[in-house]
């Protein structure tokens, strides 16, 4: 069965899209079998792999999410051999309004998930910046949740309150949900804040913090107007080498049970 991985933050320009595409694409070019799903009304997600959005018509997560489609008729491939995508439009912001009323709301998205888990290696959940319903599923749905943490003052403002929200869910909807980690991103090592943040991060974090840390890389900002993971579009990049040390770790801490089953405390 696949790993579902909720990548979530409800802080927006964190680099939370960037990190879902391009740690998906670098598990994909290691022959992993890869499905970003993108959760996010954006579709940032979709884009950045290519799809364009105008011509989807009625192939998208929300017309899955609200029972017209499976999900495995909404996946499509990428110019990547083992990477898939389950792409978003703007039709899914409706979706917190037409399913509030819904039986087991919560958990719809785990439900659809359940036909396609056993495809895939990894499942990447791209989550809109928020904590609505949306997000709620797409933390009921997942096994674990990685944190995209950008190196700047109010970094950790908004963790707690993400944190808190992890805790209901684990008490009420998802008890198997773990800690993935804490991917530091958009690091500038001529600015001494940075150098606080990661400082102070790793300090109450620990072991949950990935080593590998995202630079701010100018080719990391222009492969997603391309359609393309930094793996295609520069892979000599800076930003393509942090992605794939940062996929060695993935794959690296699955060895690890404690990582994986292990109750975390964060």
């Amino acid at each position: 069965m696949g790993r579902i991985i909720a990548v979530t933050n409800q802080k927006g320009g964190v680099g939370k899209t960037t990190t879902t595409v391009n740690l998906a694409a670098s598990l994909a070019v290691a022959e992993k079998r890869t499905l970003v799903l993108d959760f996010d009304p954006q579709g940032n997600a979709s884009s950045a792999l290519g799809v364009d959005r105008n011509s989807l018509g009625d192939e998208t997560v929300y017309q899955a999410l609200i029972g017209q489609m499976r999900l495995s008729q909404v996946i499509r491939p990428t110019e990547i051999d083992c990477l898939f995508v389950a792409p978003a439009t703007g039709d899914l912001a409706g979706a917190e309004i037409e399913l509030v009323g819904a039986f087991a709301r919560e958990a719809k998205l785990r439900m659809l998930l359940a036909e396609v888990q056993d495809q895939y290696d990894y499942i990447f959940i791209d989550c809109p910046p928020s904590l609505g319903l949306l997000t709620i599923n797409a933390l009921t749905a997942a096994q674990s949740f990685l944190v995209p943490l950008q190196c700047e003052y109010f970094a950790l403002e908004g963790l707690g309150q993400l944190l808190k929200t992890v805790g209901l869910i684990k008490q009420n909807l998802n008890p198997s949900l773990v800690h993935e980690g804490i991917v530091l991103t958009m690091f500038d090592g001529r600015n001494n804040l940075a150098h606080e943040v990661v400082k102070e991060v790793r300090s109450h974090f620990k072991d949950y913090v990935f080593q590998t840390i995202v630079p701010r890389n100018v080719r990391l900002s222009e492969c997603s107007s391309f359609g393309k993971p930094i793996i295609l579009y520069d892979i000599d990049s800076k930003g393509a080498l942090a992605y794939v040390n940062l996929a060695k770790e993935v794959l690296q801490r699955d060895q690890q049970p404690e990582f994986i089953q292990g109750e975390q405390t964060v």
